[in-house]
């Protein structure tokens, strides 16, 4: 899988937002194909769209096939705080977005206090001053939502919320791909796992942060670096952590 990293102005390792493009569509594009970690593959979604859409963080909501949102990949605490606020106040455009199947923003949420009383505040102590809500769907079939935040007020550019769309609709293939009598079983069962997953994660993030004093971002690269160095599924490391002590600092 690519390695998401900010793009830098000068020297042999910079890639531009080009490149970091065309290797999400390719990471993106190889889940139709291949097996894949559903929960990796959409953590990187959110992080190349803070890169290739310039945007502050980004965050991603599943349906669990329940009538129920849940919280699956975020860039960064303050959107993954802000997320679950969202769900716990039942609250937001994120949900508007996946409630109605399309897209929801603002362009300063100081604007729209009366829309969202409860989640304006919240993003406003978070430091987000605008927000951009996509639907991931396949036709009239909505399974989840992608969040993009940003710490100053302003319009995410419609070429910018098509591209981001793009990419919501391609990851949202790959969650559906299997096309057989039983893919609402196989997709339920699928988001499931990813749910589950990411509750091993953030366990293993809490773990790692208080063994090393590292900061929730940071347990997170450890984890997906030892995961991509060893050829292992995120989950898996998350495992091992939580379970028999595994130390990714020990290579």
């Amino acid at each position: 899988m690519s390695d998401f990293e900010s793009p830098r102005e000068d020297g042999p390792g910079a890639r531009s937002r080009e490149q970091i493009l065309a290797d999400t569509f390719v990471l993106l594009a190889d889940t139709l194909v291949d097996d894949y970690d559903v929960v990796d593959l959409l953590d990187q979604l959110v992080n190349a769209c803070v890169l290739v859409l310039g945007v502050t963080a980004a965050g991603l909501l599943l349906d669990d096939q329940k009538g129920n949102l849940a919280l699956v990949a975020s860039s960064s605490e303050e959107s993954r705080l802000l997320e679950l606020f969202q769900l716990q106040s039942n609250q937001g455009p994120c949900l508007d977005c996946v409630r109605t199947g399309t897209s929801v923003t603002s362009g300063d949420l100081d604007v729209d206090a009366d829309r969202w009383p409860l989640f304006v505040p919240a993003a406003r102590r978070a430091g987000f001053r605008s927000v951009a809500a996509l639907p991931l769907r396949l036709r009239d079939q909505v399974i989840g939502g992608l969040n993009l935040f940003m710490v100053s007020p302003r319009e995410v550019p419609a070429g910018d919320r098509r591209l981001a769309q793009a990419l919501a609709d391609v990851a949202t293939i790959g969650i559906l791909q299997q096309r057989s009598l039983h893919r609402s079983h196989v997709l339920s069962e699928q988001l499931q796992y990813a749910l589950t997953s990411r509750i091993s994660i953030e366990q293993a993030k809490g773990v790692l942060a208080e063994r090393g004093q590292l900061t929730m971002e940071a347990a997170f690269e450890a984890l997906r670096k030892y995961a991509r160095d060893h050829n292992l599924k995120l989950t898996d490391v998350a495992h091992r952590v939580v379970t028999a002590g595994l130390d990714p600092a020990e290579g």
